[in-house]
């Protein structure tokens, strides 16, 4: 044990680096469950709920990152001030409801909030618009359907 302590005592860097990394594995491995049951799709299988079952893509990220491209009509409603645009969002209630932002961190925020206001077909886009341009899927730009505050 004396040994551990002074190896770890003379190789401090090489220990830091070490609980780093081991921190990510653990993070990527056991992630998804500490986001609290929110169900990720990843692009590929985005792509088959908006087909199939007309799902509805929800963009939180902010008004210029969403206009620097977005997914074809995608609902634009930016992560703060999707609260007050709930009762906007009533109409998507029945259908399923992908949330996006940058790399499907922020979204985790607004699959909770939809969930928690009764929305129940809520999935987060695992990776985010990122995800999405690395699987070569089209992103359209300018304006689409964006909720404006009354």
């Amino acid at each position: 044990m004396a040994q551990l302590f002074e190896f770890i005592g003379n190789h401090a860097l090489l220990v830091l680096a070490f609980v780093g990394v081991l921190s990510l594995l653990l993070w990527q491995f056991f992630g998804e469950n500490l986001q609290g049951g929110v169900e990720r799709l990843g692009p590929l299988d985005a792509v088959q709920l908006i087909n199939r079952e007309e799902a509805v893509v929800l963009d939180v990220r902010e008004t210029s990152e969403y206009e620097g491209g977005h997914i074809l009509n995608a609902v634009h409603v930016p992560l703060g001030g999707l609260n007050g645009q709930l009762k906007r969002l009533e109409k998507y209630r029945n259908r399923p409801i992908i949330i996006g932002c940058l790399s499907g961190n922020r979204s985790v925020q607004a699959c909770h909030l939809l969930k928690k206001n009764g929305f129940e077909k809520v999935y987060n886009l695992k990776g985010g618009v990122i995800a999405w341009q690395n699987a070569s899927l089209p992103l359209s730009r300018g304006k689409d359907k964006q909720l404006k505050e009354k």
